[in-house]
């Protein structure tokens, strides 16, 4: 049986970001930036430097901005080129040369479940990779071209996952897991409970925004019943998957942002500008003589 390679990632942007609002009334929640790009970006750049050649952004109404974002924009290049900006001019091109990127609509939203759901046509009978863009993971080496190699070796569904502290599991999906003996990166799954008492945690193991998934997952999604809201969740269909096959957990190394939120993207703004080359030393500077 040959190998499967991961080529296509799937982002699901169709959420109304009203955690940011006023900021997001007319700007969708993935265009915000963070430093000097937007929070979509960070995840396509990931993907394709785990391998993947086909981006799939899964958009709702108002979306528009993100597929002017990574197409060309020919005025904007001529007026950079006239001037002789040159490196301006090669910024605004290589946004556009990331990788083949196609859009689907997700009507309404309906939960994540829903959102890779969307996805179906476009991916085909092939593993894929779902990077969420509100989880921005700063890694020596991307967060998931580790995955992609973990995915590799074991020919399976693999969640990101992270150890978080105490009762801060009542706010993610948490796996009953264990260490493989080969690898302790890799955690073999046996459940999942979504946002757990602190009491009930089966670990301390987090699911963060970052899934490799096989084909099987999609007809597992169209079977399931909706929950609250009438939403499918994605952990519900990764949990019917365990019936049929493997599905692993796997530590990463990196530090992750949760963008999600205002907090969040203030404190992933500070901390990737100071690690900005360009702008890190001048920030810092400034940060230390800021009355606190």
């Amino acid at each position: 049986m040959s190998q499967m390679k991961i080529r296509k990632a799937v982002f699901p942007a169709a959420g109304m970001g009203t955690r940011f609002l006023p900021a997001t009334k007319a700007t969708p929640k993935e265009m915000l930036c963070l430093v000097d790009k937007p929070l979509i970006q960070y995840g396509v750049e990931e993907a394709v430097a785990a391998g993947c050649t086909e981006i799939i952004i899964v958009t709702g109404r108002g979306k528009t901005t993100m597929e002017d974002h990574f197409d060309r924009s020919p005025e904007l290049e001529a007026s950079l080129a006239a001037k002789n900006k040159t490196a301006l001019l090669e910024i605004a091109r290589s946004v556009s040369k990331l990788a083949k990127i196609t859009y689907t609509r997700q009507p309404e939203a309906l939960g994540l479940g829903h959102a890779v759901l969307m996805a179906k046509e476009l991916v085909g009978n092939e593993p894929f990779c779902v990077l969420l863009p509100d989880d921005i993971v700063d890694a020596t080496t991307p967060c998931m071209k580790q995955m992609v190699e973990a995915f590799n070796e074991t020919q399976s569904s693999i969640l990101g996952s992270e150890v978080v502290a105490g009762d801060a599991i009542q706010n993610y999906g948490c796996l009953d897991c264990t260490p493989d003996p080969k690898n302790p990166r890799l955690l073999a799954v046996k459940n999942m409970v979504e946002k757990p008492k602190p009491s009930e945690a089966p670990s301390q193991n987090a699911i963060i925004g970052r899934y490799i998934l096989t084909p099987r997952i999609f007809e597992l999604l169209e079977k399931l019943t909706p929950g609250a809201g009438g939403e499918l969740q994605l952990t519900d269909g990764i949990k019917a998957l365990l019936q049929f096959e493997k599905v692993y957990g796997f530590s990463y190394e990196g530090k992750r942002h949760d963008a999600g939120d205002k907090q969040g993207f203030l404190r992933a703004t500070v901390e990737l500008a100071l690690k900005h080359e360009k702008l890190g030393p001048d920030f810092r500077a400034w940060l230390k003589t800021f009355p606190l």
